[in-house]
Order: structure tokens, then C-alpha cells, then sequence
């Protein structure tokens, strides 16, 4: 496939006390260079802190980046703009495949957040379904550091009362602490209804997102009940000054009894962002949140100095010290080298060198 160029770091440049400095000028350079497609990360696993840094930061980047941190472990295989591999060669598959042309990658959705006034910045999630719940707990995990839930991921982000929700929330309404006395949220929809029509009353509520779970044994018309609660909470915060992004994800087949078209088709006539990839609802409001929290992305990949542009065009020049066949590796090339003819004290004997050590002392 073709390289432009290849920049060596070593792996202690992706320690926490290194911070990766050269790895985030060489993602940057490379990033500018409008010869390279598509950036590819390759190392043994970085200090965990670096290796989080280096993956947000990737996400800023305005071209594909392919991350094979050996053993690194993520949720996901794709992460907007960021491909994980797992091996060499699949790490160099998904380069070749992304460097053929920007038809092979994923477009992304996004939401205009001008729409939401300041006080906008946080998400609620009401669903019926825990494993979707779980599912977008992990999911926003790569988007938000902190999501609020009766059913959270890490225990220090569980909700002090389920019934109120704090930052971003997402709640599973059908645990038992909802469903003592009453139908599971899936069949009746009443106590989500209620829960939704609070959570836009909130000034700081930005997005609300639901999931609509259709199949038998489900409600027989969710949408129709659903449908004019969300446009009685989006005509109020608008006559309040607000907007409300109400994001649903439909999940069913074409053969369920409920008509999934209709069901789709009668939340969007309200407004409602219609997936079926719960997925893929997960990351559309991922991302919005973090534009609405700019915070949220700390890493930056320009925290060091950039490296001009023109550098990689530039006729090589080193300094080589110690080990003569570099000098003459770089000579080949046609370098310009200057070799620093330096050996280790007593010449690597370990004996002497503990003798010399003990005098110096």
C-alpha cells in the first residue's frame, strides 16, 4: 500500500511521564500532511493514561487513524474516526482499505448544537430494555466520563435516587425498583411518559434518549403514546426558549406486530431522530454532549510544540552515536551524518565497570 512516512518513538515516549510527546507532534504532522490518508498508531501497551489521551486526541484528527495498541482492551471495534485492530495484519488491512478512498468510511451524523442554549449541556436516557441500557452505558463510556444510572457501570456513578436524575443519567425503567405494582415499561408506557415530560422541564437537559422495543408481548402501539408526550414537552421548552433533541432507537423487524415503518415514521412526524442501530443512536448523542461540554475532550494534540510541515520534505540530517552500522545505514540513504565514535565504560565490562563506579565514589 505505500507509506509516507514512518516516525519511531519508542515505547517510552508512550509512558506517563513522557506523556507521548513525540507521538502526539508526529499524529499532528502527519495530520497536516496532505500526502498521508490515513495515520496508523502501532506499540506495546502504552501507560493506560496515554494510551485514553492518545485515542481522544485521535478523534479530533481529520483522517482515519488506525490504533493497535498490543493487548489494549476497548469496547469497540470503530470509534467515529478511530479503527482499532488487533494485530499486525489486520491493523494493515484496515489502513490499505481506508487509504482507497473516503467511500469506505463510515459518515457520521451530527447535531447542530446551536440549537441549545447555554444552560443546555446534559443527556437523559429512559429505557425499557436493561441490555440496551447496559449497551449505551458503554457505549457513551468513550464519549462521557461520567454517566449517572440506577444501573452503572462503575458503582460510584449510581444514581442517590433513581426517580431523579443528576448530569447525564441514563435509567433503566425496567429494573424491579419500577416495576413493583405495575406492567414492565416495555407494555405500558406511562411511568416513562412521566419521567420524559420531567426531564424536559429541566433547564439543563439537552438531549432525552429512548429506546422503542416492538415484538409480541410488547405494547401494540408504543409510538402512539410516545409520540404526543414529546411534542407536548418540545412545544413547551420551545415557548420556554429551549430546544430538545429526542433521540429513539427502534428496535424490531419489519414482521412485528406493531409495523416498525409506522412506528418509526409517527415519531419522526414529531421531531423525533429515528435509528435502529442502538449503536449508533449511542454515539450521535455521544458526540453532541461533547460538543455541548468542551471540557469532555481534554486531550489535545496540540499541547507541544508543532513540527513545520515543510520538516518532512527537508534532506535528512543526524547525529549518530555509537553503533557505527547506523552511521553507514543512514550514508546509503544519502544522509548527511555526523557519527559519534562512544563506548560504554571499560568497554561494557561489568566487572571493571562496578571497579570505576566504586572509585568515583
Amino acid at each position: 500500500g505505500g507509506i509516507t512516512q514512518a516516525f519511531g518513538t519508542g515505547g517510552r515516549d508512550l509512558s506517563q511521564d513522557v506523556n507521548g510527546i513525540t507521538t502526539r507532534q508526529g499524529m499532528d504532522l502527519l495530520n497536516r500532511d496532505p500526502n498521508t490518508k490515513v495515520i496508523v498508531l502501532v506499540s506495546k501497551p502504552p501507560s493506560p493514561k496515554v494510551a485514553q489521551e492518545l485515542i481522544w486526541a485521535s478523534r479530533s484528527l481529520s483522517k482515519p487513524v488506525v490504533v493497535d495498541f498490543i493487548g489494549y482492551s476497548t469496547s469497540s471495534h470503530i470509534v467515529d474516526n478511530v479503527y482499532f485492530g488487533t494485530t499486525f495484519d489486520e491493523t494493515a488491512r484496515l489502513a490499505i482499505q481506508f487509504a482507497e478512498g473516503p467511500d469506505s468510511i463510515e459518515k457520521v451524523d451530527e447535531i447542530d448544537t446551536s440549537r441549545f442554549i447555554s444552560s443546555q449541556r446534559y443527556l437523559r436516557g429512559l429505557f425499557s430494555g436493561g441490555t440496551l441500557a447496559y449497551e449505551t452505558l458503554l457505549i457513551l463510556s468513550e464519549y462521557i466520563p461520567a454517566v449517572f444510572s440506577n444501573v452503572p457501570l462503575d458503582k460510584k456513578f449510581r444514581l442517590v435516587d433513581s426517580l431523579t436524575s443528576q448530569e447525564n443519567t441514563v435509567v433503566d425503567l425496567g429494573e424491579d425498583e419500577f416495576t413493583v405494582g405495575r406492567l414492565h415499561p416495555m407494555m405500558d408506557n406511562d411511568l416513562r411518559i412521566r419521567r420524559l415530560q420531567k426531564e424536559a422541564e429541566d433547564p439543563e437537559v439537552a438531549i432525552i434518549l429512548l429506546d422503542v422495543v416492538l415484538g409480541y408481548g410488547a405494547h401494540p402501539n408504543p409510538a402512539s403514546e410516545l409520540a404526543p408526550a414529546i411534542a407536548q414537552a418540545l412545544a413547551k421548552a420551545e415557548r420556554e426558549g429551549r430546544y430538545i433533541e429526542f433521540v429513539s432507537v427502534v428496535s424490531g423487524t419489519d414482521e412485528d406486530p406493531q409495523d416498525m415503518n409506522e412506528q418509526m415514521h409517527t415519531l419522526e412526524s414529531v421531531g423525533v431522530h429515528v435509528e435502529t442501530s442502538n449503536d449508533t443512536a449511542a454515539r450521535y448523542v455521544g458526540r453532541a454532549i461533547q460538543s455541548l461540554n468542551p471540557e469532555l475532550v481534554h486531550a489535545d494534540i496540540n499541547i507541544y510544540k508543532s513540527v513545520r510541515l515543510d520538516m518532512l520534505n527537508q534532506p535528512l540530517a543526524a547525529i549518530n552515536v555509537g553503533l557505527e552500522s547506523f552511521t553507514e545505514s543512514l550514508q546509503d540513504q544519502g544522509a548527511n551524518v555526523t557519527h559519534v565514535d562512544w563506548r560504554p565504560p571499560a568497554g561494557g565490562n561489568e566487572k571493571l565497570m562496578s571497579i570505576l563506579e566504586r572509585m568515583k565514589g
